[in-house]
Order: structure tokens, then C-alpha cells, then sequence
């Protein structure tokens, strides 16, 4: 291996070294950001499971709007009465 042949081997390895720590922490945040998208899908999805069992059923129990407008009128009714 001739000089020339050695200098351009050395420069190839510190162009890769650079290429190398310049990507990697790119390459390191991907991976994690992909672990941390996997475990919200995974505890979204036991969140999920974990409501359908708790659930009773289906109705609401907040009252509708009929219902809380009939009170305010009887309750108007009961005053002015």
C-alpha cells in the first residue's frame, strides 16, 4: 500500500466516523420515539379494554335538556304559585 493509498483510506474512515456522529443521533431518536408511540398504542388500547369492562351501560346519566327545561318551569310555577 502506497502513501497516497493510506491517506485516502484514512480520509474515507474519518468521512464515514463523521457521516457516523452526525446521523446516530438521529437514528437513536427515530427508535425511540417509535418504543414511546408503541407504548401509549399498548396502554391506550388497555385503557380501552379496561373501560368496556367498567361500563354498565350505554345511557347517559347526565339529564337532557327537556328534562332540566320541565324542572326550571315547575319549579317557576312553585314560586309564583
Amino acid at each position: 500500500m502506497t502513501g497516497n493509498q493510506t491517506e485516502a483510506l484514512i480520509g474515507m474512515l474519518v468521512a464515514f466516523g463523521l457521516l457516523v456522529l452526525v446521523v446516530l443521533p438521529s437514528v437513536i431518536g427515530i427508535v425511540r420515539d417509535r418504543r414511546i408511540d408503541r407504548q401509549l398504542r399498548e396502554a391506550q388500547e388497555d385503557h380501552g379494554m379496561e373501560k368496556e369492562a367498567q361500563k354498565s351501560s350505554s345511557r347517559s346519566t347526565v339529564p337532557s335538556t327537556a328534562t332540566w327545561y320541565a324542572e326550571g318551569r315547575r319549579s317557576k310555577k312553585l314560586v309564583s304559585s
